[in-house]
């Protein structure tokens, strides 16, 4: 067991595989004796004490004064609202619905509700109707939302989103000066108990859970909405365990390191942002910095990020690859940022040759770990000391399996150097996804989790990613299911059959698109059918941005619509595009391989012109050979 009063150690502890072997000896529960979130960051909370654990910007400009949470401060507030909740009739089988921006009190609302029941984080962007469906799925008692403010239609899309949920007894609306104005809000229909947070939490009991709750690995924390189609959101239901594990495993990770300050600009919806920079960040003691509610998504703020990063002396922070590319263009100014020395890249892939160009821009190092919401945010992590286009080797006590399989049956285990199907097991893997029917294929013999992804492991145990055999569109690390944009497509009289993929982009990674094929006579319009999709698909993210129309779909030898096919099809049709509007004449053409996946290959006509090419696809995820 790690001793955490001799922190910092000399070095990094789980460096290379023959390290995480040797640390798993000791068993798991004698390594990490935390079985729950609460109790773990109730524990940090009496550690670091009067240390800041939250500090927060409203608006992002460079001097402003910010918000400060103490650890002190951060345990009562978790264990107040525990307490609220209890009083509501939240008990420990019972969901709290969270939509929130990043806020101090989007994390009291987080962990308290899953010291209380279960917690649900809903992306506040959603609209009423998907947001509605989200909270009916979880059969949440309780909704904690944003009150009424001029800058966002939080609260009427939560109020709209529940005045048809049977289960919702109460709203308690989250009122932020200088963002809210709740005088100025409408009346809340009277069958809803509407409710002020941070009035209401503040006379309930600071030092233990009214409940007498005690905690157990396997009990339901969260309800993490990861996708499905209309009407039937798909909920993955994450443990006390899972979060417990990721959270005493990041103190072994930063062992080595000196306690310090990451910025946090991921929302706190997303399993990224919300473990990583919330659980695992509270048990190692960071301070975080709150880049005001939108995070990387506020203008003001990004366009300061750099005096922020000199300001706060920070060091680390996580994003997606797209927020990466955005910062690759703001200038740095005279703001010293020689502090910041490590940035995690995750929730989608990030291009290698991008990779290396911004580490040697700004002098950081980017780890690239992989990871999804089924499994805690992680599957494998990146060491000091990565292989280059790798994401890192698996965690302690869990197992990567690389398979070939024939629907849930594995054919064959794939020796080193082989892609195959990643397979995933180990105490970050959820408990399944609270619906039975989304179950089915998710699980391969003796318990393995089916991740959906391609790649193939190495001598050193590191994983490389080759494709993805699970269909999902990932939008700057927002996962979009296809059926939500199939279902409404199929639906329309001018469509005989739809598909949707991810249509290759340099800043978002992906965004959605569809194939069409009509139906015999139609004269539909690709501009048609994506208005169409406007008024039918409730997530505003997943409305296709392209529609291609082919003749027929490409299938297997068994008669199944072969997604591959049609994603090179468009990956080679883009870098055509892109080469005609900067006028290069070039070749291109592109290839399935088994370990890297799509490989897209230009040959330029004038050879003069070649770094300029290879400057343009660099930000592409798929591997690009220019000659």
């Amino acid at each position: 067991m790690i001793d955490l009063s001799q922190l910092p150690t000399p070095e990094p502890i789980l460096e290379t595989i023959s390290d995480v072997i040797k640390f798993e000896q000791t068993p798991l529960q004698e390594q990490f004796p935390y079985t729950d979130s609460y109790n773990l960051i109730i524990d940090s909370c009496r550690r670091f004490g009067e240390d800041i654990a939250l500090e927060f910007l409203l608006q992002g400009l460079p001097e402003e004064p910010s918000q400060v949470i103490t650890f002190t401060e951060l345990g009562r507030q978790i264990t107040r609202t525990a307490n609220l909740l209890n009083k509501l009739g939240v008990g420990e089988e019972d969901a709290v619905s969270i939509i929130l921006p990043i806020l101090p009190q989007t994390h009291f609302a987080i962990w308290g509700a899953q010291a209380a029941g279960i917690s649900n984080p809903i992306n506040p962007m959603l609209e009423a109707e998907h947001i509605g469906e989200i909270i009916a799925a979880a059969e949440s008692k309780v909704v904690i939302c944003l009150g009424h403010s001029a800058h966002s239609d939080i609260r009427e899309k939560v109020l709209a989103a529940v005045s048809g949920c049977k289960t919702v007894k109460a709203v308690l609306e989250v009122n932020i000066p200088g963002l809210c104005d709740p005088d100025s809000a409408d009346k809340a229909p009277s069958s809803i108990e509407c409710l002020d947070f941070d009035s209401s939490i503040a006379s309930m009991e600071t030092t233990e859970l009214n409940s007498g709750r005690k905690f157990h690995g396997e009990q339901i924390a969260a309800f993490f909405h990861t996708g499905g189609t209309t009407g039937r959101p798909k909920l993955a239901q994450l443990t006390h365990g899972n979060m417990a594990f990721l959270g005493q495993l990041m103190q072994v990770y930063s062992a080595h390191m000196e306690h310090h300050t990451v910025l946090c600009g991921l929302p706190l919806f997303h399993i990224y942002g919300c473990i990583i920079q919330g659980v695992s960040a509270f048990a190692v003691g960071y301070r975080i910095i709150l880049m005001t509610p939108a995070g990387f998504r506020s203008p003001v703020a990004m366009k300061h990020f750099w005096q922020h990063i000199a300001r706060f002396k920070v060091k680390q922070f996580s994003a997606v690859p797209t927020v990466l590319m955005a910062l690759a263009d703001i200038p740095v100014g005279d703001a010293d940022v020689s502090c910041l020395t490590n940035i995690n890249s995750g929730a989608a892939p990030l291009s290698l040759p991008f990779k290396l160009n911004f580490e040697k821009k700004y002098a950081v190092e980017i780890g690239n770990g992989y990871g999804m919401t089924e499994t805690t945010a992680l599957i494998s992590r990146a060491p000091k000391n990565q292989t280059p286009g790798s994401v890192g080797m698996r965690l302690p006590y869990s197992q990567i399996r690389i398979v070939h399989l024939n629907a849930v049956t594995v054919i064959k285990d794939c020796p080193l150097g082989e892609s195959g199907v990643i397979l995933v097991k180990g105490p970050q893997v959820f408990k399944g996804y609270k619906s039975d029917s989304d179950n089915a294929s998710a699980w391969i013999e003796d318990g393995w989790f089916n991740t959906g992804d391609l790649g193939y492991l190495d001598a050193e145990g590191f994983l490389f990613l080759s494709g993805r055999a699970k269909d999902l569109i990932i939008r700057s690390g927002h996962n979009i299911d296809p059926e939500l944009i199939e279902e409404p497509l199929n639906a329309h009289p001018d469509v005989l059959t739809s598909i949707a993929i991810g249509l290759p982009d340099p800043y978002a990674g992906e965004l959605p698109m569809a194939y069409v094929v009509k139906t015999p006579g139609s004269k539909v319009t690709q501009s048609e059918l994506i208005e169409y999709c406007k008024t039918k698909i409730s997530e505003r993210a997943a409305v296709p941005k392209r529609i291609e129309f082919i003749d027929a779909m490409p299938l297997t030898a068994v008669g199944k619509i072969f997604r591959p096919t049609l994603r090179q099809a468009i990956s080679e049709l883009v870098i055509k595009e892109l080469l005609q509007e900067q006028n290069i004449a070039a070749s291109v053409s592109s290839e399935l391989e088994k370990k890297r996946g799509l490989v897209i290959r230009i040959s330029v006509d004038d050879k003069s012109k070649l770094d300029l090419v290879k400057q343009h696809v660099q930000s592409y995820t798929f591997t690009t050979e220019v000659s």
